[in-house]
């Protein structure tokens, strides 16, 4: 598409210029001048279905109320124990209660270990329903959670999942589902929500995973010095 440009006239100094078109060039040439509209690129495509999840599809359905569900059952489920331990709350022992039962069951250093506990339970049952640091929130729960599953395993020789003094069938179930927090994230019904993790969590995951359990080997190790895998296989 052209527009036709008037040529203008030569303007002398101190002239008024004029509209009057007048030759441009020599003669023969093409006295009329044009330009060209900027032609309008067509509007993109839509992103395809790999690049709409690489960029956070807001169609996720139900899945972050489920999420949610799971972290308000998971992180109250450690806020009540917490409560039990640091205050007496809902019939509890409370701290110094706490440290007696450490130091019963053979814990060496029973106040440490009792902070630690509650420290764990109370601090990352909070965060796991608030979806606030969530990684480090799940990984903290898992790894008191595994010091627990230790503990019973290790007073009760041979292995006792749902049945006995020794059955470890809830704590089984609460540190897998602080793992499947670790590598879901929150989802968008959380604090975390404009983070990476909250819906896309990365290989920092497994860092987190690794690093929960290496912390409730260690800690078991100081201050339990026994062996959990005790009755198990080729661990007694």
């Amino acid at each position: 598409m052209t527009k036709e440009i008037p040529a203008m006239a030569s303007v002398a100094p101190g002239d008024k210029p004029t509209d009057t078109p007048g030759p441009a060039g020599p003669a023969g040439a093409d006295d009329d001048r044009t330009y060209s509209y900027a032609s309008i690129p067509p509007a993109g495509t839509p992103p395809n279905g790999g690049l709409r999840r690489r960029n956070g599809d807001g169609r996720r359905g139900t899945l972050d109320l489920g999420l949610f569900i799971l972290r308000l059952v998971v992180g109250g489920t450690f806020l009540y124990h917490g409560l039990q331990k640091l205050t007496g709350w809902f019939d509890g022992p409370g701290l110094d209660g706490t440290k007696e039962m450490m130091e019963q069951g053979g814990w060496d250093h029973p106040s440490i270990a009792a902070a630690l506990v509650t420290a764990g339970e109370v601090g990352g049952g909070i965060l796991l329903i608030l979806g606030l640091a969530t990684p480090l929130a799940a990984g903290a729960v898992l790894a008191v959670i595994l010091d627990a599953w230790m503990f019973k395993q290790g007073m009760h020789p041979d292995f006792q999942y749902s049945q006995g003094p020794g059955a470890v069938e809830s704590e089984t179930v609460l540190a897998g589902a602080a793992i499947a927090l670790i590598f879901t994230g929150p989802g968008r019904w959380a604090l975390d929500r404009g983070r990476g993790w909250a819906v896309r969590p990365g290989p920092g995951s497994f860092v987190i995973l690794v690093l929960a359990f290496a912390a409730a080997i260690f800690t078991y190790w100081y201050l339990q010095d026994g062996n959990p895998l005790t009755g198990i296989g080729p661990f007694d």
